[in-house]
């Protein structure tokens, strides 16, 4: 029952997809945009992604959020024409709005963190004014079916057919890859279904499950995914995957953070550290009351707070 319940919110879930789709002309715009160019070009475009990537790690916040954002971006700019000078304020816009959309599952941070830990050069009332824009522009249809949406449920028709797969079938290992993908804007003109059922056959051929196959082969036949379609995304996501584990590779989850401080403040910050008093040297040989009340005192007279 479980499985035959799962196959038909699959169903459901492929005939609402067109409807999340970024429009194809307008990403192939951006696609042929030259960098330092009028328009956002795909170099610039899949930057903002990695840097949602690693914002995304930074606060806690789900796969689900992630992908959310990525799609809100996508469709808002293949149907805006976006000034590369506005382009982080509106990744931060889709983020901090699909952070709200799946409050269930990350606590939302405040615009203020956003704008802070990104470093960009907006205030909040810019941020709050681009999210009422996007929201108006993308008619509030937020919560959209991704291809995150697809992987779960394949990945929970496995597990039905198979009770003994769900250490095998690693779902965290396929949302990492999903992730990947999904910081080259190519993969944004692939159905979300067929998406993530290459990423679900890929996996399966590493496996080198019979068991697995015929499940995946089964849900192809189910969804009328072509053959010729799931051979043309396979073979690109196989080749993201490949120059993805490569050493070369800057992977955007293991990107740290560089603050950038004014001098002033880096000024402060080395009169500050010069400032702070040395403790006296606790005697590790006798120890009686006397002594014990002076820590006591010397600790009470402290101060560790810092201000910027």
């Amino acid at each position: 029952m479980e499985a035959i319940k799962l196959m038909k919110e699959l169903k459901s879930n492929l005939d609402q997809e067109v409807h999340y789709l970024p429009k194809e002309t307008g990403l192939s715009l951006i696609e042929s945009t030259q960098e330092n160019g009028n328009g956002v070009s795909a170099k610039c475009r899949d930057a903002r992604v990695e840097d949602l990537w690693s914002l995304t790690s930074f606060f806690g916040y789900s796969t689900q959020t992630f992908v959310l954002a990525v799609n809100l971006l996508d469709r808002f700019i293949a149907m805006m024409k976006v000034q590369p000078r506005y382009l982080a304020c509106i990744s931060i816009g889709c983020l901090h709005i699909a952070a709200r959309v799946t409050k269930e599952e990350c606590k939302v941070s405040s615009s203020h963190e956003l704008i802070r830990i990104s470093q960009c050069k907006f205030t909040v009332s810019d941020l709050s004014r681009m999210e009422k824009i996007i929201l108006e522009k993308l008619n509030f249809q937020l919560k959209a079916v991704t291809a995150l949406t697809f992987l779960h449920l394949y990945h929970a028709i496995a597990l039905s057919h198979t009770s003994n797969r769900k250490d095998v079938l690693n779902l965290d290992k396929l949302e990492a890859q999903l992730k990947a993908c999904l910081c080259r804007i190519v993969f944004s003109k692939a159905k979300p279904s067929v998406l993530a059922l290459s990423l679900l056959m890929l996996e399966i051929e590493a496996l080198q499950s019979v068991d697995l196959l015929e499940i995946a082969q089964h849900i192809q036949t189910h969804l009328k995914i072509s053959k010729a379609d799931l051979v043309h995304w396979r073979g690109l996501v196989g080749q993201c995957m490949r120059e993805y584990s490569s050493p070369e590779c800057a992977k955007p989850d293991h990107k740290k953070l560089v603050w950038i401080v004014s001098r002033r403040t880096a000024q402060n910050l080395h009169s500050i550290y010069r400032s702070i008093p040395e403790l006296p040297t606790i005697p590790e040989d006798t120890w009686d009351e006397s002594e014990s009340q002076a820590l006591i005192s010397t600790e009470n007279h402290l101060d560790f707070s810092f201000s910027l």
